[in-house]
């Protein structure tokens, strides 16, 4: 017989009430259980059958049943188990030759991932450029140059070899907008008709799999082709989003893809885990030409668990990535990012006060971007949902038509940035100029500044792949730049202040690229919450040891007014938003709750003394009409007491060997001595604690151990079982059920819906007149 236990904890603070079911295969017993509140009020967060409830009123669980979860100590234990049988026959049977192939094979394959992220970086920069300038002309002798190509050796404004579509100046402005809807649109449509998956940056999703979760199909090799072709159609198209957040998934996707293409790294989650870690190195170091950020970025951002041998690997990956790129020179100046600069002055003391001030913009940025993109991500999962492709129409249109007459944002923000970082000393932009209008130039930096903003915020999140990366920072280096623009101007004027005495008479005083620079590193952090990768970053982007400092000031100040004010990076509050399973490991987790509280008390037992020990046909039963990962052993219904515990994939693999077993043949789990021996798979020793165990407690061992389940007992027998994802629903839901739907969220909804209404009657309005104009019918597109 198959016992499904319901099993009601012993405490003082849960009532009980039994009742039975009875079914064809399964005995059911089980005792309905409530908690009670400190106000005296019962609120019951399962139903009978031991499910959740409320789950769909709490949106910070919404995904939770897209991610599976992985025993890092079931792993671990296999990988155990496979050394010791390599020993007993390496030295034997393996030649010396044999062994250090072994030992070579993963970095190999990490070579390869390198290699292969390298190739795609290189070719994303050369297809991204080309098609950006497509949209303002095209090259005279060789079509497929982009312009600064055709323009190699030549100012590019005055480059005859470009040639404009059109003599016509309103005629080159509507092929530019067309021709970004075109690359925005073709990118919607590929994500949409073949992998949904490769649409947004992806680096929430990547964290939640690093820590212990399988999606499938986000990793694969069908995502890597979608989010290689949509990323250059997206970026080129104008659209306020950047190449960095999908760079990690991209290269991920490599990681993962070549992995499970070699049997050796396919059944090994931990070593599925290092390849992660490092691939989503060499995405941000190919990304931003910076390999050592690029591992301070895995250690800071991606991975909950990170050992000194998977910080090797990611340094090689990222070496052989970076390496690779530079190989390839997409830009053709030995550059690896069109934004790197050198700096050749020192910075002074009167800087510091204007640091400071670009340091609080940066925090100031990334609460301000983050609170308003979850909000539009929110209206548009309510109402977008089934217009992505209307959406990407509208933002693409809004983004080129709006862009176009300001240079800092029609330009791509690599190459605005690229303009903005540098100096006066070699370069012919009007921002050079020393007879340019400061005011207008000021003017037109706030101007981009503010309008980049609204567009990364209104952007970010459509269904095309989007990272948020560079478009702070283009953010930033306009800010900073038009901070930059009125210290020189005010330098200018007052040479002799006692101010500028510490500036010496041969040095450029006052460099505006570096505050661009500056402010370009705070709005990232300030978006990311990041620090030391950043300033690493920066540092890599510039080559200038004089300039780390500097650096640390902006980001220091823009950590403080995070932590203060804000609620982490956008990537930690889109895992909240979208409910995704994650633990963070650097926050600390109060919640003054037990086991008892959060644990399931539906467990499917297998009992293993007689009379109730079951036969073949029970186990082939217990496989197939249940779907758990595992099942603990007990004693005896009436004796719950754990014996042991035994994976689902260890059962099937017996099983499938034993088909010659009759059905009414006994389990034996314990000696093996009769019937189908199962000892060799039970886990006599799995992990227990109290129901009185804290839940902060409980997530220590979680995130220490990795666990799937933990087995919870009362007086040594065992009364249920929580995971981390019971953890966070408890959680999340006695927050829900406690603090309701607050009165912001009431404003919001009913301002959501008012922006919703508004939109539509002024598209039936747009419609009805477009109808009439063209067809005299005002309903001929209302109909569509």
């Amino acid at each position: 017989m198959l016992f499904h236990f319901l099993v009601a904890a012993k405490t003082s603070r849960t009532n009980f009430g039994p009742s039975r079911i009875a079914t064809d295969q399964l005995s059911v017993v089980s005792f309905s259980s409530t908690m009670v509140d400190t106000n005296g009020s019962q609120t019951s967060y399962r139903d009978p059958s031991g499910s959740w409830k409320f789950q769909d009123k709490v949106k910070e669980v919404q995904r939770f049943d897209d991610f599976v979860t992985i025993d890092w100590v079931e792993d671990e234990l296999d990988e155990h188990l496979q050394r010791l049988a390599k020993k007993k026959t390496s030295h034997s049977q393996t030649s010396l030759f044999q062994r250090i192939m072994a030992f070579s094979q993963t970095w190999f394959v990490l070579a390869l991932m390198g290699l292969m992220i390298g190739c795609i970086a290189g070719c994303l920069n050369i297809i991204t450029a080309w098609l950006g300038s497509l949209r303002s002309g095209h090259c005279g002798h060789n079509f497929y140059l982009s312009k600064a190509f055709c323009c190699w050796g030549s100012e590019e404004e005055t480059c005859d070899a470009w040639q404009e579509y059109t003599p016509f100046g309103l005629l080159n402005y509507l092929l530019y907008i067309f021709i970004s809807i075109g690359l925005a649109m073709g990118s919607a449509q590929l994500v949409k008709l073949y992998s949904p998956s490769a649409a947004g940056s992806g680096i929430s999703e990547i964290k939640c799999i690093v820590s212990g979760f399988v999606v499938k199909g986000f990793l694969g090799w069908w995502t890597l082709l979608i989010k290689s072709l949509g990323l250059p159609l997206a970026i080129a198209s104008g659209l306020s989003l950047g190449k960095e957040g999908p760079s990690v998934h991209y290269a991920v996707c490599v990681g993962n893809s070549v992995a499970r293409s070699i049997q050796k790294y396919r059944r090994s989650a931990s070593k599925g885990r290092d390849f992660l870690t490092a691939t989503a190195a060499a995405g941000v170091a190919v990304a931003f030409g910076s390999p050592m950020g690029g591992v301070l970025f895995s250690i800071e951002e991606i991975s909950s668990v990170f050992q000194l041998s998977t910080i090797w690997k990611s340094y090689f990956c990222s070496l052989v990535a970076v390496t690779t790129l530079a190989a390839l020179n997409p830009f053709r100046t030995g550059q690896l990012v069109l934004f790197e600069v050198t700096y050749d002055n020192n910075w002074h003391a009167y800087d510091i006060p204007f640091y400071i001030l670009l340091g609080i913009f940066g925090g100031v940025y990334g609460i301000v971007v983050s609170k308003l993109n979850i909000r539009v991500v929110s209206f548009r999962k309510k109402y977008l949902k089934n217009h992505a492709l209307r959406e990407v129409l509208i933002l693409a249109t809004l983004s080129a038509s709006f862009c176009y007459f300001n240079e800092f944002l029609r330009l791509d923000m690599t190459e605005a940035m690229q303009s903005l970082f540098h100096d006066c000393s070699n370069s012919q932009h009007f921002l050079c100029e020393p007879d340019s209008n400061k005011t207008v130039v000021f003017s037109s930096l706030i101007f981009a500044t503010i309008a980049r903003m609204f567009l990364t915020i209104i952007t970010y999140g459509c269904k095309v792949p989007a990272g948020i990366f560079v478009p702070s920072m283009a953010a930033g280096a306009t800010f900073g730049r038009a901070i930059g623009t009125l210290v020189e101007a005010f330098y200018n004027s007052h040479k002799s202040s006692p101010i500028f005495a510490t500036c010496l008479d041969k040095e450029t005083c006052v460099i505006p690229g570096t505050y661009a620079f500056l402010g370009a590193g705070a709005a990232l952090s300030g978006i990311t919450h990041l620090t030391v990768t950043v300033v690493i970053i920066m540092f890599e982007l510039t080559g200038a040891v004089r300039y780390i400092i500097p650096t640390m000031i902006v980001v220091a100040i823009t950590k403080i007014i995070n932590d203060k004010w804000g609620h982490g990076g956008i990537a930690d509050q889109m895992i909240r938003f979208n409910g995704l399973p994650f633990i963070d490991t650097k926050e600390e987790f109060d919640i003054s709750a037990t086991a008892a509280d959060a644990m399931s008390q539906t467990v499917v037992t297998i009992p293993t003394t007689a009379p109730e020990s079951i036969t073949v046909g029970n186990l082939k039963t217990i496989l197939r009409e249940t779907s758990y990962r595992g099942y603990p052993l007990i004693n005896s219904s009436l004796g719950p007491t754990i014996v042991g515990y035994v994976t689902r994939t260890d059962l099937e693999q017996i099983l499938e060997t034993s088909d010659h077993l009759d059905e009414s043949s006994r389990c034996n789990f314990l000696d093996g001595s009769d019937g189908l021996n199962l000892s060799r798979i039970v886990y006599s020793s799995p992990i227990t604690v109290s129901q009185e165990t804290n839940l902060e407690y409980l997530v220590n061992i979680f995130t220490k151990l990795g666990p799937r389940n933990i087995l919870v007992q009362n007086d040594n027998y065992l009364v249920g079982i929580i995971s981390r994802k019971d953890i966070l629903r408890f959680e999340f839901t006695h927050h829900h059920v406690n603090g309701g739907l607050d009165y912001d969220e009431q404003a919001q909804d009913a301002f959501d819906a008012k922006v919703w209404n508004k939109m539509n009657e002024i598209i039936d309005k747009v419609q009805r007149k477009l109808g009439v104009a063209l067809h005299n019918d005002e309903t001929r597109y209302t109909r569509i």
